[in-house]
């Protein structure tokens, strides 16, 4: 199988474009839907005594109370719900709430939480420095350790990664929780992960053949890799569409998330990283092995 990856390098160049750009206005004008992890509030775990077809019954019934602003979700089956009521804490508001689902359902309170404005303030802080010093070690690691033009294709592949993640993640108005905070920071892994084998071949390929053009050798490195890359990523996607389905409302946004960065990071892995070291010109000489190298850590 050959098949010329780079043939289409200027549609991916415009898609990537058109998904940055999206990204990037979504985050500043819509900003993200925050989760009652980073902005406080009141949660309220019920198992029912029966179960139901839709959570419409208790959307209306808290509706009908003038109870606003508040989440509802499954949490794994169809008599495990979850309620959240953003920006409240008073214990109050909890009484009222378990006071008007009394009325009308029977059920086992599971859990209680309450969520200060303050806690969830710092761990918004938190999470997001978190995110930051993630993406700052990855930088300085890729810097030290790849030739500095895979280490500018890999940086870039980083960036596209997340900046996506976060900007549909924004643009749909999904929740932005914990958990989703996690998937964001194991997907700049998968993301690094795939652009060192995909650029280790690319390496290894332009010193075997010093004389060949760029396009056509990055073109054989990625089928020789196609392999490994279909079989990761596919069988990847169907533990987390799994999840997805089966895993409720708990891990949802968790499993979406993922989704979202491996289909990013099999991309960048391909058109971003490989787009950069076309447009920076990479030569066989840019990877020759110097004669004061001692062992080869198998690292671009």
């Amino acid at each position: 199988m050959n098949i010329q990856f780079m043939r289409f390098r200027k549609v991916a160049l415009m898609i990537s474009g058109a998904l940055l750009i999206t990204s990037v206005i979504s985050l500043t004008f819509k900003n993200l839907e925050l989760g009652l992890d980073f902005t406080g509030g009141v949660l309220l775990e019920i198992k029912l005594n029966e179960n139901l077809e839709s959570l419409e019954e208790i959307r209306t019934l808290l509706t009908e109370k003038k109870i606003e602003d508040f989440i509802l979700n499954f949490s794994g089956s169809q008599n495990d719900v979850i309620i959240k009521i953003p920006g409240q804490i008073e214990s109050e508001s909890s009484e009222l709430l378990k006071s008007v689902l009394r009325e009308n359902f029977e059920f086992d309170l599971r859990k209680e939480e309450f969520i200060g404005p303050q806690i969830g303030e710092e761990l918004r802080d938190q999470g997001g420095l978190g995110l930051l010093l993630a993406l700052a070690i990855m930088t300085i690691y890729i810097m030290f350790r790849f030739q500095y033009k895979f280490a500018i294709g890999a940086i870039f592949a980083l960036v596209h990664d997340v900046l996506i993640v976060l900007g549909l993640f924004s643009l749909f108005s999904i929740d932005f929780d914990l958990t989703v905070l996690a998937a964001v920071l194991a997907v700049i892994g998968y993301s690094l992960n795939d652009t060192i084998v995909v650029s280790d071949r690319i390496r290894e390929n332009f010193r075997k053949k010093r004389r060949s053009e760029t396009i056509p050798l990055i073109d054989r490195s990625l089928n020789q890799m196609l392999g490994r890359t279909l079989i990761t990523s596919l069988t990847t996607l169907l533990v987390l569409l799994a999840l997805l389905i089966f895993g409720g409302d708990a891990i949802q946004n968790f499993s979406i998330a993922l989704i979202i960065g491996v289909i990013a990071g099999t991309y960048s892995s391909i058109y971003v990283v490989c787009n950069t070291l076309i447009s920076l010109n990479v030569i066989a000489d840019d990877l020759a092995i110097r004669k004061a190298e001692r062992f080869d850590d198998g690292m671009p």
